[in-house]
């Protein structure tokens, strides 16, 4: 089994590996790697979430309700769960609330799910890839960019109508946004069009886990309490709800398996991304991303192995 986990997880990690060597050897710096950061939020993720959602079809992506339902619970119900949490029985600020919850319930799966799930399940796992890139990006993203730019809003002045309308201007809202849109009308682009946008849409994994690690060396990693529950919540409690929840449903052995395996998956580098752009946590944030993506080997391996026995 670990044959198998690890060349699927072995791109994350020397991406961040050379990330973090590239900071140490004073090639990039924190700024820069915030730079990295910016031209992955406002270019190629959203690039790459359009031109994906596109390659779908609007019959595939209806019929998979259950697996939609599931992910939905654990990416949408995690999230709120792991906010509530830390807002009022931890008492911690909106801000860290809200990016701790996406460090949770946010896997990796839009930037990393082709060469994880893709080496695991083949050609199938573009529905989970699809799913959690749609839950994520019209739901976790602009909520997590909503609370953490309250403080802004007051320090500005400016009233809850014109913050909304920020959060929607920003491209990784809007574009998955339009893309959906697009797909439910059954209208498509030219597939030559959206090969072009895949170009600088391809670069969102590696560059954003590249900046990551640069950050990462800045900010130093830590092995904090915040860090370990957070990877304690992500890599083994929230997985295993998922698992309770679709045995729950009954769903067929296939669907437990991509669901289970797509919640185990590392956080996002998005969080990092977040973190950096609006000054909140970035240490902890960064360490959760480090941590998570190492025990992942263990975790991921161990679900695997009792998903195929």
């Amino acid at each position: 089994m670990i044959d198998l986990i690890i060349p699927a997880l072995l791109p994350i990690v020397v991406t961040l590996l050379l990330g973090f060597i590239a900071g140490w050897h004073h090639d990039f710096d924190a700024g820069q790697g915030a730079i990295l950061n910016r031209m992955v939020m406002l270019y190629a993720l959203p690039l790459t979430l359009f031109a994906g959602m596109m390659g779908l079809s609007r019959s595939v992506l209806l019929s998979q309700g259950l697996i939609a339902v599931i992910l939905l619970a654990g990416m949408v119900g995690g999230y709120i769960l792991v906010f509530l949490l830390v807002r009022y029985l931890f008492r911690q600020k909106p801000g860290l609330a809200a990016l701790l919850a996406l460090s949770v319930s946010g896997p990796a799966v839009p930037f990393v799910g082709v060469p994880v799930l893709g080496h695991l399940y083949g050609t199938i796992s573009t529905i989970p890839i699809a799913l959690c890139s749609i839950i994520m990006n019209l739901f976790q993203v602009p909520l997590t960019i909503l609370i953490l730019s309250s403080s802004d809003t007051e320090k500005k002045g400016d009233s809850f109508l014109q913050h909304i309308v920020h959060t929607l201007k920003e491209p990784v809202v809007w574009a998955p946004v339009l893309a959906l849109f697009l797909l439910l009308c059954n209208l498509h682009i030219p597939a030559a069009f959206r090969s072009a946008l895949q170009l600088l849409g391809g670069t969102t994994g590696g560059v954003a886990l590249f900046a990551s690690g640069v950050i990462l060396y800045s900010y130093h990693v830590v092995f904090n309490r915040t860090v370990i529950l957070s990877i304690v919540a992500k890599n083994i409690i929230l997985p295993l709800l998922i698992m309770a929840l679709a045995l729950w449903l009954h769903t067929d052995r296939q669907t437990l398996s991509l669901s289970v395996i797509s919640m185990a998956i590392p956080t996002a580098s998005v969080c990092v991304i977040l973190a950096v752009q609006y000054k909140t946590a970035g240490q902890e944030i960064a360490s959760i991303l480090f941590f998570s993506t190492l025990f992942s080997i263990l975790t991921m391996g161990g679900l695997l192995y009792y998903l195929a026995g």
